[in-house]
């Protein structure tokens, strides 16, 4: 769980939320910068104003430490709980053509799981990378999210190319069913709940034997995205990132797993989630954007604003942008295709093993399993009987957390 403010492994506590309605009481809502906070034009405004604020590297770090600090403290992130044993569950093993699959929950904090599936290369080697693939917000959260076929196909085929990959369960989506995540009733601290469970993916996937914990992506596409650009900013343990869909410099995202806290504005800041972005800087970064949503301004304001950072490192060859203007929101074979390329480059993965002649990367070896396959939770592994469930309970156990960690 280590942040980028300092080099050791800071210990959290939540803050605590009391009731539901209680805690949505607590956040200042005048300081919130929610869904299409401004026009492209003030976004791109607000960018420029921002760019007076530093010069050179050392400037740029002066504000850079502003802005995570504005993600800790509006993201309540300054107390998290006390790291707990994982406990982790893994089982029903399959094996396919180049990668196996497992189904894996873990408690992220006590009494609350994150559920997902490992995909693991079946090629032998002495370390593998391993990447993070939080997914983003889809019509059917019970059913849809890490069971979407675009999920399993780039889990399993970066899997293939030597990486070991989790994609796990978006607060309220899939299996994490201990609160719901369909506006207006998400959980108002989900943006802390969902940056402690990427933290503790992390400390999953580095636990297990031959992960090189120097070579950690993470990749996801429009809340996915969200996921994939706050994780980095906050935990130097990612290495690589590919935020798809997702970094506009007017759009903060809708939803509380987004910008229902207040990590863009302060009384003594503003920025936005460009900004946020370019924190990854000097490590390598993607950004894959498309025509017919909030991204289609990429190449033009997002991302020579990213790379100027970059510059300022001397670094700006490691932050891309595939651009497809006929292209919408999602994360589709192409975007996957652009994706698998960066991947491959940064973390010594092998295309080869999925390639075609023509040098496009193949998916068609990938088998898309039912659901119920994918399920953590069966009549042969129940839940554990300490899962919390329901708003009240969670409000419960975090402030019980809040409560030991000030003894």
């Amino acid at each position: 769980m280590k942040l980028l403010l300092r080099p050791v492994i800071l210990v959290f506590t939540f803050f605590s939320l009391g009731n539901l309605h209680a805690a949505a009481q607590e956040i200042d809502t005048a300081m919130l910068c929610r869904g299409t906070y401004s026009t492209e034009a003030e976004g791109k405004a607000a960018l420029e104003k921002m760019a007076a604020t530093y010069h050179d590297k050392t400037t740029w770090e002066k504000r850079a430490a502003i802005i995570r600090q504005g993600l800790i403290s509006g993201g309540e992130l300054t107390n998290l709980p006390t790291k707990n044993p994982l406990k982790p569950i893994i089982h029903s093993k399959r094996v396919y053509n180049g990668y196996t699959v497992e189904n894996v929950a873990f408690e992220s904090f006590p009494g609350f799981f994150v559920t997902g599936n490992l995909y693991r290369p079946t090629v032998k080697k002495a370390t593998y990378p391993a990447i993070l693939s939080p997914h983003g917000h889809s019509s059917n959260p019970a059913t849809m999210g890490r069971f979407l076929e675009s999920v399993q196909k780039r889990c399993a085929t970066l899997a293939r190319m030597g990486a070991i990959v989790f994609t796990y369960d978006m607060l309220g989506y899939g299996e994490s069913d201990q609160s719901v995540h369909k506006m207006p009733q998400v959980h108002p601290k989900t943006i802390t709940i969902q940056v402690n469970n990427g933290m503790r993916a992390i400390d999953f996937l580095i636990s297990l034997p031959q992960v090189d914990p120097k070579r950690i992506g993470v990749t996801g596409e429009s809340g996915g995205g969200t996921q994939t650009f706050l994780l980095t900013a906050l935990d130097k343990r990612v290495a690589v990132s590919v935020p798809v869909v997702m970094v506009s410099a007017h759009f903060f995202g809708g939803c509380n797993c987004e910008s229902g806290l207040p990590i863009h504005k302060s009384a003594h800041h503003q920025t936005n989630n460009v900004e946020i972005a370019a924190l990854a800087a000097p490590r390598p970064m993607l950004l894959v954007s498309d025509g017919k949503d909030w991204t289609k301004n990429t190449p033009t304001v997002e991302y020579p604003y990213i790379r100027h950072i970059y510059k300022l490192y001397n670094q700006e060859n490691l932050v891309q942008n595939v651009h497809l203007p006929n292209e919408g929101h999602d994360y589709g074979s192409s975007k996957r295709q652009a994706a698998y390329a960066f991947l491959a480059k940064h973390l010594n993965l092998d295309t080869n093993l999925v390639k075609t002649s023509n040098g496009v990367i193949d998916e068609s070896f990938v088998t898309v399993e039912d659901r119920a396959k994918l399920l953590v939770w069966n009549a042969s592994h129940p839940k554990p009987a300490n899962a919390i469930s329901g708003d009240e309970a969670l409000n419960t156990m975090l402030t019980a957390n809040n409560k030991n960690a000030e003894r």
